[in-house]
């Protein structure tokens, strides 16, 4: 019982920690783009201040705070025992109720799940088929489509530290979905371990903006894609944002696995691996929605900045 303890005091502390870093490091960004708006004018800094409020409120605490207090609460893959069953009785029938209010669960399905709304043995098995036949797909889409948001938006920026808050902004809003379409969240000392993974995945996005495309590819290979026209000066924008995309994957997967607890996957080891090996087979149908957009935004870029050398 200590070990677990001092376990969960450990990934507490640790995220409260790389929460504190988030915060200075975002707290150092709006003073640093303040200054310069001062420089130019001081009302320009107060209209810059107070959105910046505006939307740390709504893009960043608003979702911690959905997250946070919603019940915690997992689905078993094996049923519980009758006296766990019970004890979650309440939960079940919450959980129901928000399901009953979904348009993607099918009428047929809505109806099985009011029979038994008062029927503590067959609610929770009723909750179990309702969670792993509809839920989990939906849950998948919402993954891919923010994925997605990733992809195109630190593939079209050319800023590390951007990327950084794209990243913890675009999860942490996948996060408060995945929450808000179960009705439940997962434990704190999960909650610890995916603020922890989505901070690290953040720097890693605000890494990538510095990688070489010569010490990742072959010069042949480069060569070749060097002749195809436009292909050179996107690549290396494309490849970060397929990096960082696989990396959404993985988190949004990881977050639905905490949500779904499978008695099956009880190591933490499993559950990275599992996440990391279902996230690649995502980032096909991701990157194919997303190519369909790119071009399309860097032909924009191009000709924007073309416009802006002409008359100048």
């Amino acid at each position: 019982m200590k070990k677990k303890d001092s376990t969960k005091i450990f990934w507490y502390l640790a995220a409260i920690g790389f929460i504190i870093l988030f915060m200075l490091m975002l707290l150092s960004s709006i003073l640093d783009v303040g200054d310069r708006l001062t420089n130019i004018s001081p009302y320009l800094s107060y209209v810059f201040y107070g959105l910046t409020v505006i939307l740390v409120y709504a893009l960043i605490l608003r979702p911690v705070h959905i997250i946070l207090f919603s019940p915690t609460f997992s689905v078993q893959t094996t049923l519980d025992d009758g006296e766990t069953s019970r004890k979650n009785f309440r939960l079940y029938k919450k959980v129901v109720k928000r399901l009953l209010s979904e348009d993607y669960i099918p009428e047929e399905e809505k109806e099985n799940l009011t029979k038994v709304l008062n029927d503590k043995v067959l609610l929770q098995g009723a909750l179990h088929h309702t969670f792993n036949k509809y839920v989990k797909k939906e849950i998948n889409k919402r993954i891919r489509k923010n994925a997605k948001t990733v992809m195109i938006s630190t593939a079209i920026s050319q800023n590390g530290r951007l990327d950084f808050f794209t990243i913890i902004v675009v999860n942490l809003k996948m996060i408060k979905e995945l929450v808000e379409m179960c009705g439940f969240r997962p434990s704190y000392k999960n909650l610890s371990k995916l603020t922890i993974n989505v901070f690290t995945t953040a720097l890693i996005a605000e890494g990538l903006e510095n990688v070489d495309m010569n010490d990742v590819l072959p010069a042949s290979t480069l060569n070749t894609l060097g002749e195809i026209p436009l292909i050179k000066p996107i690549m290396s924008s494309v490849t970060q944002g397929v990096s960082n995309a696989l990396l959404t994957l993985r988190i949004g997967i990881v977050t639905r696995k905490y949500l779904f607890s499978d008695a099956t996957e009880i190591t933490k080891e499993k559950i990275r691996r599992d996440a990391l090996l279902e996230a690649a087979k995502m980032l096909p149908s991701v990157v194919g929605d997303a190519v369909l957009i790119l071009p399309k935004k860097f032909i924009s870029l191009f000709k924007k900045q073309k416009k802006e050398a002409e008359e100048d």
